[in-house]
């Protein structure tokens, strides 16, 4: 029986770990072609040799290192891509950096830059390259950019990754009504806490996720596989008639 994902070639960014390397697994266990890329080469060997393991496809699985703030990296990931398995028709902005935890009025300028860099460029030097290269082969396509529920309320000390979490938001409706006529759908997907090495200093404060495990409707924090099954509806064309959409999955917590 074919995977949703038959056929399709995925760039999943940020893909050695976490909700990254989850939604590379189960775009390979669904069929899909996947390029996953970080900025260190032994994350992504772990990784593609876990994917190649635990899916048996190990044929479907590649990597390539990429600092996503660097267009030129970004340019020659789809490059690779390209050559290893077609034109790529789903991209996944997963790669994130959040380097300041605390009051805004603290913010250096250093960590300003280096997270609008990552957070925001990055997602938006993806996309256009993804979109490029589908509007080239004349294919439609599917951008997924994965945000935060730190954008859609106030992030209290974490405010410089909520205002580019915030922005990804906007930017994905707007690509969404501008690709929209190429068949090229724009949609996010909004975590709340999940258990991963990113979201770390959060779960180990116990305080924050006890408030966090308090408010949401199911009282726990997520496991990076619970947000692939989104990535995996968005990316196939069961969604092919969802676009700009921010889809919440958080537990709840945004209900409260």
């Amino acid at each position: 029986m074919a995977g949703r994902l038959e056929g399709k070639v995925a760039v999943v960014t940020g893909g050695s770990r976490g909700i990254g390397a989850a939604i590379a697994e189960a775009f390979v266990r669904e069929g899909a072609n996947v390029v996953i890329s970080s900025r260190k080469q032994d994350g992504l060997d772990a990784s593609a040799r876990h994917i190649a393991a635990v899916t048996g496809r190990a044929d479907a699985i590649d990597s390539f290192v990429c600092h996503t703030g660097d267009p030129a990296q970004v340019a020659a990931l789809f490059a690779h891509a390209r050559s290893r398995f077609g034109v790529v028709t789903v991209a996944v902005n997963n790669a994130g950096t959040n380097p300041h935890f605390g009051p805004m009025l603290s913010l250096t300028s250093s960590a300003w830059d280096k997270t609008f860099e990552v957070n925001t460029r990055g997602y938006f030097e993806v996309a256009r390259n993804a979109a490029e290269g589908l509007i080239e082969a004349g294919l439609p396509g599917s951008i997924i950019n994965i945000t935060s529920i730190m954008g859609m309320r106030a992030a209290v000390f974490q405010g410089i990754y909520g205002m580019t979490k915030a922005a990804v938001i906007s930017m994905t409706q707007t690509l969404a009504m501008e690709l929209g006529s190429r068949n090229i759908r724009v949609n996010a997907i909004a975590p709340g806490l999940v258990e991963t090495k990113f979201a770390s200093i959060l779960i180990d404060t116990p305080e924050i996720a006890a408030r966090f495990n308090e408010r949401s409707a199911l009282g726990r924090v997520a496991q990076p596989a619970e947000l692939a099954g989104a990535a995996v509806f968005l990316a196939s064309d069961e969604a092919s008639y969802v676009t700009g959409q921010t889809l919440a999955v958080d537990g709840g917590y945004t209900i409260a």
